[in-house]
């Protein structure tokens, strides 16, 4: 769990300093960085209009591959 903590912060501190980079000169990496930020934006929209139309997300099932063969 630690290691996992410390790679998101990693590759956030990445990420910012890529950003920082773009917007001091290297202007070809801003298509590339706002990818992600586009990305979580759709998704968190999509998210939010589901919970504001009161539509349950499904319930996950998974078919165990030995009942199926029987």
């Amino acid at each position: 769990m630690i290691t996992t903590r410390i790679t998101i912060i990693v590759a956030l501190l990445l990420y910012v300093l890529l950003w920082i980079i773009a917007l001091n000169g290297a202007s070809g990496l801003i298509p590339i960085l706002a990818i992600p930020v586009v990305l979580a934006v759709l998704v968190a929209a999509g998210v939010g209009l589901n919970r504001y139309m009161g539509i349950t997300p499904r319930k996950q099932h998974f078919n165990d591959r030995d009942k199926d063969s029987e």
